[in-house]
């Protein structure tokens, strides 16, 4: 038997219907990123046409994925037009300090699929800030006539980095590409540079990475703002995962703990691979095996980040995978977390890395000094910890940190504001096998420096009180049930 529905029921449903759509609507992905405002990509494209003078600078967007992982921006068109759109390219001229965007035309099928993206038109000038968007096709002509007259044309000609990926990384690739005889195929961004050749005559084409290298070395508020958040994200994984860690455990198993809260807290990403590394594979500083079971005498050495918003962050820490160091553990990491305190304290703004190592390492050379060994290739390796930062002839502490984690990087004099970086020196003691490190995120300001990851523990006491907290992670009890739910999630690790 068939009952009617009475018009008010009807009315409540098309309100759900209504509601639910709106729900969906709203949760679907922005047509322009959330990261910044338009006008902080103004202010870096400003900056930009500041320095290429009378010339032309031709930035391509990343291409498709070719597979089924999210689309990521490369971080050089990301930082000038925050467009998360593949195939975009951006055209800057600097003779009328204009821009134009070039993008893809609408492609339906895919929309169905995926959700709507930007295209050209008048919505993507008004999210963008940029107010001229043309369609991708019209980009040949565009740049035939603003190059006409044999212009300068900057364009990047290192690889772009995409996910997880840093300059020294695509450098490398590169290299290996081109040395290899079944391989040695011209890159993307050398084919576009030769077309860009080929289509305007009497052009002369430069390299455009130098210029935003130096640009992007000194970060704006925001991108401060944003390197924090990822550097917060990243100490709470790194937490987390102490608390859950113990003997038995495999190395993935910690790396796994890190995901989630990196997940729960929005990243679209890792900044690199997972550096778990306990007892011996520490010697390794880019060891990512993975596999490895933790012993009860481990030190386990922990770097790991997210990507945040296309910024990233690098914290290490390690820690006893007992929850407890030995005589012998204090003893060590205890000298070097003495000397790693006092360099940290001699970083001063307006300063040379040089300056700033031979006024830690004065300090340090007490430290070694007053300090009880028990056994000579402990202090050797202090001695030796301190001698090679004192004889060191590189002009940085460690390496700058931002849209990469090893980040661009130009020649610096001294430590200007806006500058972030990392110090991660390691003490070694190769007879043992004996490698221990830490590493914190450095924020240079006008009055002296501020260490973004100090909340996250390294001292020895603290280090063993957060052991011994419990975690979520923790194993039920026996004949005790657990489930994991996002909900407390979002409330245990809310600010």
């Amino acid at each position: 038997m068939r009952r009617r529905i009475g018009y008010g029921v009807v009315v409540r449903l098309v309100a759900v219907l209504v509601a639910l759509s709106a729900v969906r609507v709203s949760t679907q992905r922005p047509l322009f990123t959330s990261t910044f405002p338009p006008e902080e990509f103004a202010l870096h494209r400003a900056a930009l046409l500041a320095q290429i003078g009378d010339g032309i600078a031709v930035v391509q967007g990343a291409p498709e994925t070719g597979s089924y992982l999210p689309f990521r921006q490369n971080n050089h068109f990301f930082y000038l037009t925050g467009v998360e759109v593949p195939r975009a390219i951006a055209l800057l001229d600097g003779r009328t300090k204009t821009t134009v965007l070039f993008l893809p035309p609408r492609n339906e099928r895919m929309e169905r699929s995926e959700g709507p993206v930007l295209v050209p038109g008048a919505e993507a000038a008004r999210l963008t800030g940029i107010a001229d968007v043309r369609p991708g096709e019209s980009f040949g002509d565009a740049f035939i006539a603003a190059a006409a007259g044999g212009r300068v044309v900057y364009t990047a000609l290192r690889g772009g980095s995409v996910a997880a990926v840093t300059p020294d990384s695509a450098i490398r690739y590169a290299t290996a590409a081109a040395a290899d005889p079944w391989d040695n195929r011209p890159s993307r961004e050398a084919a576009f540079a030769a077309k860009l050749s080929a289509a305007a005559a009497g052009i002369e084409v430069r390299n455009l990475d130098p210029i935003l290298d130096a640009l992007r070395v000194i970060k704006t508020p925001r991108e401060i703002a944003t390197v924090r958040e990822a550097t917060r994200i990243a100490g709470l994984g790194l937490m987390e995962a102490m608390r859950a860690a113990r003997a038995g455990m495999r190395e993935h198993e910690i790396e796994a703990i890190a995901d989630w809260v990196f997940k729960t807290h929005g990243s679209q990403g890792i900044a690199y691979f997972a550096l778990v590394a306990a007892g011996r594979n520490a010697v390794y500083p880019h060891y990512h095996g993975g596999s490895a079971e933790l012993k009860p005498e481990d030190l386990v050495l922990f770097d790991y980040a997210p990507d945040y918003r296309y910024y990233s962050s690098d914290v290490t820490r390690m820690f006893p995978a007992s929850g407890r160091f030995s005589p012998v553990q204090r003893e060590l990491y205890g000298v070097y977390l003495k000397m790693y305190t006092a360099l940290m304290e001699s970083i001063r703004p307006n300063a040379t890395p040089h300056d700033i190592l031979q006024d830690a390492t004065t300090k340090m050379d007490r430290i070694v000094a007053s300090w009880s060994f028990s056994s000579p290739k402990h202090r050797q390796g202090a001695e030796r910890f301190v001698a090679q930062l004192r004889t060191s002839k590189r002009n940085a502490l460690g390496h700058f940190v931002g849209m990469e984690v090893h980040d661009v990087s130009k020649p610096i004099e001294t430590l200007e504001p806006g500058m972030v970086f990392t110090i991660e020196p390691a003490l070694t003691v190769p007879e043992d096998d004996v490698y221990i490190r830490l590493e914190d995120v450095i924020l240079i300001t006008p009055a002296g420096y501020e260490n973004l990851s100090a909340f996250v523990p390294s001292d020895i006491d603290p280090v063993e009180k957060l052991m011994a907290e419990p975690s979520r992670f923790d194993p039920p009890a026996a004949g005790q049930r657990t489930e994991i739910s996002a909900g407390p999630a979002a409330q245990r690790w809310a600010r």
